[in-house]
């Protein structure tokens, strides 16, 4: 029962999550734009950029510990995936 209350908890975190990713991702991809960077420069600032807004995000849902690791771990994950993402 335990194990179900857990994987309930984190799949909401993850839904909530999505909208505030895409956000992150086009304020940090605004951010190197305007930094004028490329290729491993920008693939850098990009990762520091979505890691800080996932922290930020999660300290203010008052995570700890194993939440706050696993949503963090999957914010960053998708924040990097929408940002490379192609663009139609």
């Amino acid at each position: 029962m335990r194990l179900l209350t857990i994987a309930t908890a984190l799949g909401l975190l993850a839904a909530v999550s999505v909208g505030s990713t895409y956000a992150e991702n086009t304020a940090c991809s605004t951010a190197s734009g305007e930094k004028k960077l490329s290729g491993a420069a920008k693939t850098s600032f990009m990762k520091k950029c979505v890691t800080d807004a996932c922290d930020a995000e999660a300290k203010e849902k008052k995570l700890a510990g194993a939440a706050k690791t696993s949503f963090t771990k999957k914010c960053v994950t998708d924040g990097l995936a929408t940002a490379e993402a192609p663009k139609k």
